[in-house]
């Protein structure tokens, strides 16, 4: 059996919790991080020393990172699945993704998050929040013309380019906040994978 260590409330574990839900994969949780700590206790950190979530135990292998664990679960779990496609033009596509949103577009949407979710309004820098809004935004742009023409992120199917970035999504679309410039390709996207099991079952409910 698979455990998984990491809140439900964290885009990161989201993602997980979603792939599994697609790989019909049974799992054990164990709440971890913010308000429940042990993400930074001693067997914690022997485990995954960043002290960050998820962290995956899967008998006696250990796996920190949440992407890297999207393609392990994948790879070990579900070799018909084409959530992680193996032809080789096809995986790096997917890939490309999955890389740009930890190195990009996850640290623009950390601030704005943090600010609408997590910040009291009356404690706001709503300068800087407007700043690092638009930021973002030019992102989802770029997405919103990227999808132009397509179903889904890259290819014919499901992947999980369409995992990762449709929990992002989930924090575009789901906060209020600055008014969001209109993105028609992104939102007929989002509407789409807005109606996948998993996504209602880990993903679509209040931010945190």
């Amino acid at each position: 059996m698979i455990t998984l260590w990491g809140r439900t409330n964290s885009v990161n574990v989201q993602k997980v919790l979603w792939c599994c839900d697609e790989l019909v994969l049974p799992y054990d949780r164990i709440d971890a991080g913010l308000q429940f700590g042990r993400n930074n206790e001693a067997d914690y950190l022997a485990m995954n020393p960043t002290g960050k979530i998820p962290t995956l135990v899967d008998g006696d292998f250990v796996l920190w990172e949440s992407n890297s664990i999207l393609r392990y679960l994948v790879m070990q779990y579900g070799e018909a699945s084409l959530l992680y496609p193996s032809e080789p033009k096809l995986r790096a596509s997917v890939d490309r993704w999955l890389d740009w949103t930890l190195s990009t577009l996850q640290p623009a949407e950390r601030p704005v998050f943090w600010a609408l979710v997590r910040t009291p309004a009356d404690a706001r820098d709503n300068a800087k929040l407007a700043t690092d809004f638009s930021a973002v935004a030019v992102l989802w742009r770029m997405l919103d013309a990227h999808l132009q023409g397509r179903f889904f992120m890259e290819g014919e199917t499901f992947t999980l380019a369409d995992i990762v970035l449709g929990a992002y999504a989930k924090r575009w679309f789901g906060v209020n906040g600055p008014e969001r410039p209109p993105l028609p390709n992104l939102e007929r996207w989002y509407s789409r994978i807005a109606t996948r099991t998993g996504f209602k079952k880990y993903v679509d409910f209040a931010l945190t």
